[in-house]
C-alpha cells in the first residue's frame, strides 16, 4: 500500500534532516583538525572520516536493534513492520526496559520505510556521539585502538543509553511508573548524544593522559595552539547549519507546529553561547578569543538540544548564554586545575553543556507542549512552571549517564590498555602521527 501524502512528507523530512546531520561530520572533522597541530592533521581527519563507515555498519548490525528494537511503531512515519522486543525487568508491578532485542541488521524491517528512515536518522546521531572523543584524544591515540573504540561505542555503549531514553527504556518510564514528571525528557540529544560522547571522552583522557610536553615538570603549561583557525571556524559554522536538522528533524513530522520554535531556539541559543563566551573572555583577559567563541557557539547548541521544543525563545537565550560561560570556566578548570588535556574542548562543550541542557528542561519547560510525552498525560513543565519532579528526573538522568557511561567507557579503555595499548609511542607523538602512524602527511613538503 502506498504511503499517504502526510506520511510520505514526514519520511522525506526525516531523511532530509538526517542528511543535514550527516554533513555535520565534515564540520567535526574541520573543527578538530583545525584545533590540533599540523603534524597530526591527517590522523585527526582519518578518525573523523573512518568513524562514519565503521559506526554505521556496527550500528546497522547490532546497535540499532539494541537501541530501537523495542519501539513498536513510529506513528508519524506510517508505523513499523517487524516484531518489537524489549528486554527488561518487572519490579513493583511495573516493567523497566533495559535494551532492545529485535531488528538486528534490519532483516525484519528491510521493507519498512519507517524503520529504514529511523535507522538513517538514528545512525547519524550515533555518529555524532562517537566523533566527540576523537577530538579529546587527538594527537596521541593509536589508530588501531581507535578502531576498537568505534565498534564499542556504536554497537554497545551509545545504543544502551539511547534505549533507556528514546527506545522505551527505564529512564523514559520514570514518569509513567513512579510519577516523576514525564520521565527523562531529551528532545534531540543533550544527554543521549552529547553527554554520552563527552563523558566517554573524559574517561579516555584520564586513561591516556595528556600530550607530551603539555604539562611540564616545573608546573608550566606548554602552549599547543591549533594550526588552522579558519578551518576550525568554518567547521563550526557547518555544525551550526547541520544542527537545524539535528533539532528540527527530531519532530519526526514535517507539518509539526513546533518546527519553527525549535529552529529559532536553536539559532538563539547558539548565538548567545558564542557571544557569552566571547565577551566573558574579552573582559576577563583583555582580548577576545575566537576559539572560545566557536566553542561557546557549539556549547549553546548542545545545551538547547534537549529542550528546544519545550522552552520559550527568551529561555533559549538564557540557556545558551549560561552554556557559553560554562565552556570557558570548564576549559580553565580542566586545563589549569585538573591538568586534563583536551585539545579541542570536547568535554567542556559536549559533556558540561550536555548536562546543563538536560537539567535546563527541568527548569524552563513552560507547559506549552509535550502532551502525552513518554506516556504521561499533560504537557512537560519544569520547576519554574509548577513541576519540580521534572527537574528531579532530569538530574537523575544526568547522574545515571555519568555513572553508567563513565564506568563502562573507563573500563573499556583500561581493558584496551592492557590488551593492545591506547597510546602511540613517545617518538611517534613527538614526530607527529601523520607520517609514522598513518604513513602520509596532510601537508607534504614539496
Amino acid at each position: 500500500m502506498p504511503a499517504s501524502p502526510d506520511t510520505a512528507l514526514n519520511l522525506a523530512w526525516v531523511l532530509l534532516c538526517g542528511f543535514l546531520v550527516m554533513f555535520m561530520q565534515a564540520g567535526f572533522a574541520m573543527v578538530e583538525t583545525g584545533f590540533t597541530r599540523a603534524r597530526n592533521a591527517a590522523n585527526t581527519m582519518a578518525m573523523n572520516f573512518v568513524i562514519y563507515p565503521l559506526g554505521v555498519l556496527c550500528f546497522w548490525l547490532v546497535g540499532y536493534g539494541i537501541m530501537m528494537g523495542g519501539v513498536p511503531e513510529w506513528p508519524t512515519l506510517g508505523g513499523a513492520a517487524g516484531g518489537a522486543r524489549e528486554i527488561g525487568l518487572t519490579l513493583g508491578g511495573a516493567t523497566w526496559g533495559l535494551f532492545g532485542a529485535a531488528r538486528f541488521g534490519l532483516v525484519s524491517v528491510a521493507a519498512a520505510p519507517a524503520h529504514l528512515a529511523m535507522f538513517l536518522f538514528s545512525a547519524v546521531f550515533m555518529d555524532t556521539a562517537a566523533t566527540i572523543p576523537t577530538g579529546a584524544l587527538a594527537e596521541r591515540w593509536r589508530f588501531s585502538a581507535f578502531l576498537v573504540y568505534g565498534v564499542f561505542m556504536s554497537a554497545l555503549l551509545y545504543p544502551v543509553f539511547g534505549n533507556w531514553v528514546w527506545g522505551g527504556g527505564w529512564l523514559s518510564q520514570l514518569g509513567a511508573n513512579l510519577g516523576l514528571g514525564h520521565g527523562l525528557v531529551d528532545f534531540a540529544g543533550s544527554s543521549v548524544v552529547h553527554l554520552t560522547g563527552g563523558v566517554t571522552a573524559l574517561a579516555g583522557m584520564l586513561v591516556l593522559g595528556p600530550r607530551l610536553g603539555r604539562y611540564r615538570a616545573d608546573g608550566t603549561i606548554g602552549a599547543m595552539p591549533g594550526h588552522n583557525l579558519p578551518m576550525a571556524v568554518v567547521g563550526t559554522l557547518i555544525l551550526a547549519f547541520g544542527w537545524f536538522g539535528f533539532n528540527a528533524g527530531s519532530t519526526l513530522q514535517a507539518g509539526s507546529s513546533r518546527i519553527a520554535l525549535v529552529a529559532v531556539n536553536t539559532m538563539l541559543s547558539s548565538s548567545a553561547g558564542a557571544l557569552g563566551a566571547l565577551l566573558y573572555v574579552r573582559f576577563t583577559m583583555s582580548k577576545p578569543d575566537l576559539t572560545m567563541a566557536a566553542n561557546g557557539l557549539l556549547g549553546g547548541l548542545v545545551a538547547i538540544t534537549a529542550g528546544c521544543a519545550f522552552v520559550t525563545p527568551a529561555a533559549a537565550v538564557l540557556i545558551g548564554a549560561v552554556a557559553g560561560l560554562l565552556v570557558v570556566w570548564s576549559v580553565g578548570l580542566l586545563e589549569r586545575r585538573l591538568r586534563i588535556d583536551d585539545p579541542v574542548g570536547a568535554f567542556s562543550v559536549h559533556g558540561v553543556c550536555g548536562a546543563w541542557g538536560t537539567i535546563a528542561v527541568g527548569l524552563f519547560a513552560d507547559g506549552s507542549w509535550g502532551h502525552g510525552w513518554n506516556g504521561v498525560e499533560g504537557p512537560v513543565r519544569g520547576l519554574l512552571f509548577g513541576d519540580g519532579r521534572q527537574l528531579l528526573v532530569q538530574v537523575i538522568g544526568v547522574l545515571v549517564n555519568v555513572a553508567f557511561v563513565f564506568g563502562a567507557s573507563y573500563g573499556f579503555f583500561l581493558l584496551v590498555e592492557r590488551v593492545m595499548g591506547n597510546r602511540v609511542p613517545a617518538e611517534v607523538e613527538y614526530q607527529g602521527l601523520d607520517s609514522l602512524e598513518m604513513g602520509t602527511d596532510a601537508y607534504p613538503r614539496t
